[in-house]
């Protein structure tokens, strides 16, 4: 039986073609947009496991208190990185001081409900909601930052490598304070001897 030439050639999908190039952000060093956006996805997936939490049967209050408590630690220090560190460097690089404040002003509604959550009882009938609606504050300011600051941001001369090593550094050691143990108030009588 005679071969042909053509069966002899290796097909186009058989031909060894060159590797497919990574995406541009594999490619890139990650920068400080690429360090808050991981813990905007972090918080995310609380939310959505506190939801599955508030419509679960068991309406377990232990769980849900813990997981808004953790919500509110992650969001906290993620707040004052950004507040202490990305917010001015941005503001100086962006010039957008209207962007900038809608941003604070933003942050600031947060605070509030996260303050009015820690101090309530999981049982509350409020709790879920309150929860529920930092969620949704949260996505909105998340998705300007995304479209807006961060496409801003990127496209500045600022050194976002450097910067993610000051936010890092940053957060770690705030989360290392919210980890300690208050210190214990000491007895007023003891002190007195």
């Amino acid at each position: 039986m005679a071969t042909t030439a053509a069966a002899k050639k290796p097909s186009p999908a058989s031909a060894k073609s060159p590797p497919p190039k990574a995406p541009a952000a594999a490619r890139r060093q990650k920068d400080a947009c690429d360090l808050l956006d991981a813990d905007h996805k972090a918080v995310k997936a609380m939310f959505k496991e506190f939801e599955t939490l508030s419509e679960s049967r068991s309406r377990s209050t232990t769980k849900k208190r813990q997981l808004a408590d953790q919500i509110c630690k992650e969001l906290t220090v993620h707040a004052t990185i950004e507040e202490e560190i990305f917010y001015p460097a941005a503001r100086k690089a962006i010039k957008d001081d209207s962007l900038m404040n809608e941003a604070t002003v933003e942050h600031a509604s947060a605070k509030e409900l996260i303050a009015q959550i820690k101090g309530m009882d999981a049982g509350d009938a409020m709790f879920d909601a309150k929860v529920t609606v930092l969620g949704e504050y949260i996505d909105h300011h998340v998705k300007e930052e995304r479209t807006e600051m961060f496409v801003k941001v990127r496209g500045t001369k600022l050194d976002l490598v450097g910067l993610a090593e000051q936010l890092l550094a940053r957060k770690q050691e705030l989360m290392a304070q919210q980890e300690e143990p208050a210190p214990m108030p000491v007895p007023e009588m003891a002190a007195s001897l």
